[in-house]
């Protein structure tokens, strides 16, 4: 168990005991991922241990992934540059008999929720977590308002916890990447106040109002000059084939209100296909960056 153990060699749940098996089952879950518990312990003895390590209340899932943060943290120092990704995944666990579950998508499922910043190069060697939100959600009221934690403030403090590595690697460039849900001006505002120790890479939701312009953002973006293309090959799922798609570039730098007065500048970025097949909708990338380009100006 060589590598897990050199990945929690740091770890510290107060007993050497608890330790030992934390690097037992580390090894054992990588080994069988989609397994169950006695299908990866592999044994009644073994599953048994398992299951009484897990019911140690005392012992939080921080203090296990702690040390592999930190091994992260280590691998990082060595990259030019390090892709930061955010988004959000389902646990499910509707029908079993679990306590502390909440609803899920729909309100008759029941599981949680965790939201990991996960770490790898620009040539998709991975190297590990570096924080992770995990909630369940609470049912909503006789409003239909859900109360508890605000779960946009996950985007937010994602970056600021990213923005908090960077100063400490003047090196590697960081880079924080992030799907739809984190189209939030707050957001970028956030990054705008803290100077922007790490980039941002935003996939856009929204077709925001220009200031002073009839022409909404990404009318406006795919109005400008073609930039230049991009190509690859689309793999094919359930309900489309493979393809090969051919984008055009497209940029526009824009301006966006300031968290405390004043405004920040933005690039939009826009990534269209030309010339897909017959009855297939374009395949369109909508993204922001804090990254500058050689473009005019527009205020949002």
């Amino acid at each position: 168990m060589g590598w897990a153990k050199e990945e929690l060699s740091r770890i510290d749940l107060g007993d050497q005991r608890l330790n030992a098996r934390s690097i037992k089952l580390l090894q054992q879950f990588a080994a069988k991922p989609a397994a169950s518990i006695p299908g990866a312990c592999g044994g009644w003895a073994e599953t048994i241990a398992a299951y009484r390590f897990f019911a140690q209340e005392e012992i939080d899932w921080r203090d296990i992934l702690q040390p592999h943060i930190d091994c992260s943290f280590t691998r990082m120092r060595a990259q030019p540059v390090v892709l930061c990704l955010q988004d959000t995944t389902e646990l499910d666990f509707n029908g079993r008999q679990t306590q502390g579950l909440g609803p899920l998508s729909y309100e008759a499922q029941r599981g949680m929720y965790v939201h990991p910043t996960y770490a790898v190069t620009p040539e998709r060697l991975p190297l590990g977590v570096l924080d992770a939100w995990m909630w369940a959600r609470e049912a909503k009221d006789e409003q239909g308002e859900r109360p508890g934690i605000l779960e946009s403030l996950r985007w937010i403090e994602g970056y600021e916890r990213i923005a908090e590595r960077a100063t400490e690697l003047p090196e590697t460039r960081l880079v924080y990447v992030a799907d739809r849900e984190a189209d939030i001006l707050a957001l970028m505002q956030r990054a705008d106040a803290l100077g922007n120790p790490a980039d941002w890479l935003i996939r856009a939701k929204h077709n925001r109002k220009l200031t002073g312009e009839t022409d909404k953002l990404w009318d406006k973006v795919a109005k400008t000059d073609t930039l230049g293309e991009l190509s690859f090959y689309l793999p094919p799922r359930a309900g489309r084939q493979g393809r090969k798609i051919v984008q055009q570039m497209r940029t526009l730098r824009i301006s966006f209100p300031a968290e405390n007065g004043g405004t920040f500048e933005a690039t939009a970025i826009l990534a269209k296909e030309v010339d897909p097949p017959a009855g297939e909708k374009p395949l369109e990338w909508r993204l922001l960056t804090n990254r500058a380009a050689n473009v005019s100006v527009h205020g949002v």
